[in-house]
């Protein structure tokens, strides 16, 4: 089903290749000479552990993490997936796609890319997509040591109770609106709370070698205008180019409808009047969402008749079912992106 936060689900808010701590450890030993046994240990374990203490700027303030956190809670949509990549399996995190019924384990932990993270730890929910807000009593009861909310909508009273239960780093001091910054600095804010900014850093590198390997490999990318869209009250929603389904688009070659930011007014999506459908009649389509939602959309004639529909030039992902392609773009975090670059530019070239 594609109503969600990250794939326009419900009320549609926001959702947006882990390198071992043994190699920063190694990295950070190559300058200490001849040390003992002891000091290599040392060390080691405090590459492991991150650099502490540790300040973030976020969009509330300046949070300051003493020491390396035990206890992590989640409160960002897909926070979890970059404290995953960076070695910390979170105590609480945010349902954000509904399990469906009967289902065991939860979905959230089921992803191809964060499976083997997961392992056989449960982590607790403390909000379900569709919730107004997180739930404190849960939240608290987890004991946490350090909540993250980065990719989240929450506003300064939000922030004001979570800090009150543990210290808080939020989205980013640069962002005017939630979920509106890139991937990247979403990444490097979870890795500068977790003290694993280097870490980070590269994790981010290795991902961004990627992109740039699947542009100069398929020159055939370039010049050519691609839209992402979703089927959702009954029309055509496209998301913007500053969308991560967007940037995500642009960062293998192909170009973006940046006449569609401008009807979404800032959002991160516009849900397409019948007059303005043309809008995605673009090179490429790239349909994100569950079979449901696609049998929808082939059968709105506004959108058959569209040129790039007729000729061909459609991928058709699945958003949770199957290999989850939607998803893990919509996501678009340290551990699901390598996955949905691979799977985008397999889709791409089949058109």
């Amino acid at each position: 089903m594609l109503l969600q936060r990250t794939t326009l689900v419900k009320s549609w808010r926001r959702m947006a290749a882990g390198l071992a701590a043994a190699a920063l450890g190694a990295g950070l030993l190559a300058g200490c000479g001849s040390g003992s046994a002891d000091d290599k240990d040392e060390a080691k374990a405090t590459a492991t552990a991150g650099a502490f203490p540790v300040s973030v700027e976020h969009a509330f303030g300046t949070t300051r993490v003493d020491k390396a956190p035990q206890r992590v809670v989640s409160v960002g949509y897909t926070d979890d997936q970059a404290i995953l990549a960076l070695g910390v399996k979170p105590v609480g995190m945010v349902d954000q796609y509904p399990n469906p019924s009967g289902q065991s384990p939860d979905i959230n932990t089921q992803w191809p890319w964060v499976k083997d993270k997961w392992g056989d730890t449960r982590p607790e929910v403390v909000m379900s997509n569709g919730d107004s807000g997180p739930n404190y009593e849960k939240i608290a009861a987890l004991r946490p040591d350090l909540i993250i909310a980065v990719y989240s909508e929450i506003d300064q009273a939000a922030y004001d109770k979570l800090t009150r239960i543990a210290p808080t780093v939020g989205r980013t001091k640069a962002e005017k609106e939630p979920f509106s910054a890139p991937w990247q600095d979403n990444a490097l804010q979870i890795a500068k709370a977790l003290g694993k900014a280097e870490e980070g850093e590269r994790q981010i590198q290795a991902i961004q070698d990627k992109l740039d390997t699947a542009k100069r490999d398929h020159p055939e990318f370039a010049g050519k205008t691609a839209v992402a869209l979703s089927w959702y009250k009954d029309s055509v929603a496209p998301f913007t180019t500053t969308d991560v389904r967007g940037r995500l688009l642009t960062g293998i070659g192909y170009e973006g409808q940046t006449e569609i930011d401008k009807i979404a007014d800032g959002s991160f999506y516009t849900v397409l009047s019948p007059e303005r459908v043309d809008l995605v009649d673009v090179d490429r389509i790239f349909v994100i969402g569950d079979k449901a939602d696609q049998d929808a959309l082939k059968k709105f004639k506004l959108f058959t008749n569209l040129s790039a529909v007729k000729d061909g030039k459609v991928a058709y992902l699945l958003d949770s079912e199957g290999p989850a392609v939607g998803a893990a773009m919509s996501q678009s975090t340290l551990l699901s992106l390598p996955y949905a670059i691979d799977q985008l530019v397999e889709s791409a070239g089949r058109m």
